[in-house]
């Protein structure tokens, strides 16, 4: 698999002012987007979510966003070392995703731009 790159997740309660915080601090500009209840900004490499506490619960499990070339080959090479794919690929607003756990017991995202 081709990793292109990680997003980190932070959970925030003020969206909006974590915006502004994260947009000085890297210098890019927020995509905004809502994945179920909750509302999502894309900045830099950064991953803002506010929402629901039950939503947000499930979210935090997860480590980190990782940009692949392709989900499909990613869930072959995830096969290959025994990762449980606990949910996906599914669409998104800007390609497919698969979540994984891996062997040690951690849990990534896997996503790419091409759409389903």
């Amino acid at each position: 698999m081709n990793i292109l790159g990680t997003s980190l997740r932070v959970c925030v309660d003020d969206l909006d002012h974590a915006i502004d915080v994260y947009e000085r601090l890297t210098g890019a500009e927020a995509l905004r987007f809502h994945r179920g209840g909750v509302a999502v900004a894309a900045v830099g490499c950064f991953f803002l979510m506010s929402g629901p506490e039950r939503e947000l619960s499930i979210l935090r499990k997860i480590t980190a966003t990782i940009a692949v070339t392709d989900v499909d080959e990613a869930l072959d090479d995830l096969a290959a070392v025994g990762a449980q794919i606990i949910a996906g690929p599914v669409p998104t607003p800007i390609g497919r995703n698969v979540v994984a756990r891996h062997p040690d017991g951690s849990v990534f995202e896997y996503v790419d731009r091409k759409q389903a």
